[in-house]
């Protein structure tokens, strides 16, 4: 085996590798960017090198720099992850020239399946089924229109070149096509230096479902059965679960037999994943079609690890030594249900809007990590990290393992409810809301199950006001008990000698001021009244949390103060309230309403208005790129637009003004 081996990946993947590497005796390399130089796992590693600046293209996208760190370290192999390098050829090329193994397969595999047009072209010879679309080389703005008009609306935009949801746009009317080809085109070139493109029939009700494969040096191939990644948004995978609910047995072995074919097709060594669109007719009948080979470890792969009970990075590394597969094909077997949630920091009910902070609070649930267990944890942050504007938005992977489907959905929710994260914005709160849908808990599945179930998924609140200003009052009342001396008048109970004291808490809540009422009672309790609610109050301070009792509801809060906000996380769900100091926001005026700022930090790609045009509430007038997207930013209301501020290919900070709107 080897002795040392070099990562060529961060965040939570080079974790994974480094603690399947410690299991196996093997030495670990990290590399790291600036902006990594104290990431969790750079500490991961026995040794790391520094690679160069933030942005990818200046570190984890340097082959030479990799390279050279795995020479002068004597790393006598590369992990490439995911993502970044992992899919590129002429990287696996330069190892193999640089005299070092390439943990993944062969140069001319990932170039046969890196363009999905020429990829498709080989599976159709090798009998694989196909989507009816365009694969071809002519990439005439005109004949790809007109390809699309024949292959019929809706159609598919991908990348040729492409992955993970990036240049890829449905287009449901021939006048749509133009501009939806032109921002594909737009955002391959800025993520895989190819603008190339293929156009597909978009196929009605489709669910997303892929095959696990294997291949060693000596000709083996093994299928390590399939996932089900249908729960998306913008084409980005969001819950996977294995195996895939209503599979059948002899669809498992086509499907298994298909993607085998697929590898052989190009003599393929490693780990690879075989990704099929399986449309779904009336009666149940359910027909695959080939889409893409990721010639790599897939971000899902631990909900394989769950089912199988393998550790796939040690198959990866006694893979690329040499050794034969370690298990037939009549040796696998499948072991209960698995689900894995991406937990990322993004805002749901903004489109999924990336999100940027610091982690100033990050606990989880008691599990594992990088290991098959009931509930595990793999991520490559700590609590007082940083999610920069670098990388991909992904905090954590949350996988859980049941003898059952509906075991492993309520060991789920209950992992995500205890999942608190405060700093940047995440999806948690949202990836209940879909575990506990009616689609996702019937399997009712497809790759449109999100808008579908839209009116359940977004802009829930679990909690509600009382229960809220319930939790910030009781917060609010431990923390003025714990400040108490032995000096009787340091004490904050409110006692008088007649009548009852009472205090007034201002709040707001969701965008809406509120108010709360505290009597102190005589005996020593509270009395609360919130809007027209009102009870009385309890509460009691335990290592878990605050167990508050209030207008007959009880439930147990866990409520973290960050500046004026309290975040309130319970079983039920969580929310956050703000605390006003009435003082301290007396006079003041009203807020300005004529700026448009950046929701995060970017570059500027393009305007889409000038100087002195009217605009309309909601009309595009700004197209942002971060975090490897395009974002569009959209009018809050009617007016006109009175300057810009910055010119395309600026890049921008958070917060800051792109234009200024006059009233109209």
């Amino acid at each position: 085996m080897f002795k040392k081996i070099l990562i060529a990946n961060r965040g939570e993947i080079a974790c994974r590798v480094a603690a399947t590497a410690r299991r196996m005796g093997v030495r670990t390399v990290a590399v790291y960017s600036d902006a990594d130089a104290k990431a969790k796992h750079v500490s991961a590693c026995d040794e790391a090198v520094h690679i160069g600046g933030s942005a990818p293209k200046d570190s984890y996208l340097r082959m030479d720099r990799i390279i050279e760190a795995a020479k002068a370290t004597g790393a006598q192999a590369i992990h490439p992850g995911y993502g970044f390098l992992s899919e590129n050829e002429d990287f696996a090329q330069a190892c193999a020239d640089a005299g070092l193994v390439f943990i993944g397969p062969p140069a001319s595999a990932i170039k046969a399946m890196g363009l999905k047009a020429e990829s498709k072209q080989l599976m159709e010879t090798a009998g694989v089924p196909l989507v009816p679309g365009y694969h071809g080389a002519n990439q005439d703005a005109a004949l790809l229109q007109a390809e699309a008009d024949r292959i019929g609306y809706p159609v598919l935009i991908k990348a040729s070149a492409g992955g993970g949801g990036k240049g890829m746009r449905a287009v449901d009317k021939s006048q749509d096509f133009e501009a939806a080809l032109a921002s594909c085109k737009r955002e391959a070139i800025n993520s895989f230096g190819d603008d190339a493109v293929l156009i597909e029939k978009y196929v009605q009700r489709p669910r997303h479902i892929e095959i696990q494969l294997f291949g060693d040096t000596h000709g083996n191939y093994v299928y390590l059965f399939e996932r089900d990644c249908s729960v998306q948004r913008r084409h980005q995978k969001v819950l996977e679960e294995a195996p895939a609910p209503g599979m059948t047995e002899a669809m498992r072995r086509q499907m298994g037999g298909a993607a085998v074919a697929a590898a052989r097709a190009v003599n393929y060594v490693g780990a690879g994943t075989v990704e099929f669109i399986v449309e779904q007719r009336e009666g149940g009948q359910m027909t695959f079609f080939f889409m893409e080979m990721n010639t790599r470890l897939q971000v899902e792969h631990p909900v394989t690890e769950a089912i199988t009970g393998l550790d796939l990075v040690e198959w990866q590394l006694r893979v690329a030594y040499g050794e034969p597969l370690p298990l037939t094909q009549e040796d696998l077997r499948i072991k209960g249900h698995s689900i894995e949630a991406r937990i990322c920091a993004e805002t749901p009910d903004k489109n999924f809007l990336p999100a940027t902070g610091k982690l100033r609070i990050y606990r989880k649930p008691d599990c594992s990590s990088f290991e098959r267990a009931t509930v595990r944890i793999d991520d490559g942050v700590r609590e007082g990290d940083v999610i920069s504007p670098f990388y991909d938005s992904m905090i954590a992977k949350l996988i859980v393992h049941a003898d059952t489907r509906e075991q492993a959905l309520a060991r789920l929710d209950e992992a995500l409810s205890q999942v608190h994260i405060v700093g940047p914005n995440t999806n948690v709160q949202f990836l209940r809301h879909v575990v506990k849908s009616h689609s996702f808990a019937q399997a009712d599945l497809d790759t449109a199950l999100i808008p579908r179930e839209a009116a359940v998924l977004f802009k829930q609140e679990k909690l509600g006001l009382p229960l809220a200003a319930a939790a910030a009052v009781a917060q609010a009342l431990i923390q003025e008990k714990a400040q108490e001396g032995a000096d009787p008048f340091s004490r904050r109970d409110g006692w008088r000698s007649h009548g009852l004291t009472v205090r007034r808490f201002a709040f707001e809540f969701r965008g809406e001021p509120a108010q709360a009422q505290l009597t102190y009672l005589h005996d020593g309790g509270f009395s609360l009244t919130v809007g027209n609610v009102s009870g009385v109050l309890s509460f009691d301070a335990r290592a878990q949390g605050i167990e508050i009792h209030f207008a007959g509801e009880r439930f147990l809060a866990s409520v973290y103060a960050h500046g004026e906000s309290d975040y309130i996380f319970s079983a039920r769900g969580a929310t956050q309230i703000l605390a006003i100091d009435l003082l301290a926001h007396a006079g003041e005026g009203a807020a300005d309403t004529g700026r448009l700022t950046a929701p995060m930090p970017g570059k500027v790609l393009s305007f889409a208005v000038k100087a002195g045009d009217k605009v309309h509430k909601g009309q595009a007038l700004a197209v942002m790129e971060a975090m490897k997207m395009e974002h569009t930013i959209a009018a809050p209301a009617d007016g006109v637009v009175a300057e810009l501020l910055y010119t395309p290919g600026d890049q921008v900070a958070e917060g800051a003004e792109l234009l200024k709107l006059a009233a109209a």
